[in-house]
């Protein structure tokens, strides 16, 4: 099994795909991550499956 999995989601501000390289060896996770195109932050949330699959959720971050 692969540790780091890349997984590809809109942003919430301007549409363009953000690449993120997720551990899913260390678990759920919350972050705030900049996009690369439009340099807003973004609130990432992590939430590993039993069987070590990532799922992730992109929203707007607050303040």
């Amino acid at each position: 099994m692969n540790m780091l999995e890349t997984v590809s989601v809109p942003c919430p501000f301007c549409g363009e795909l953000m690449e993120l390289e997720i551990d899913c060896g260390a678990g759920n996770q919350e972050y705030t991550e900049d996009c690369a195109v439009c340099c807003k932050p973004v609130a990432v949330s992590v939430r590993i499956s039993d069987t070590g699959v990532p799922s992730v959720e992109v929203s707007p971050e607050d303040g």
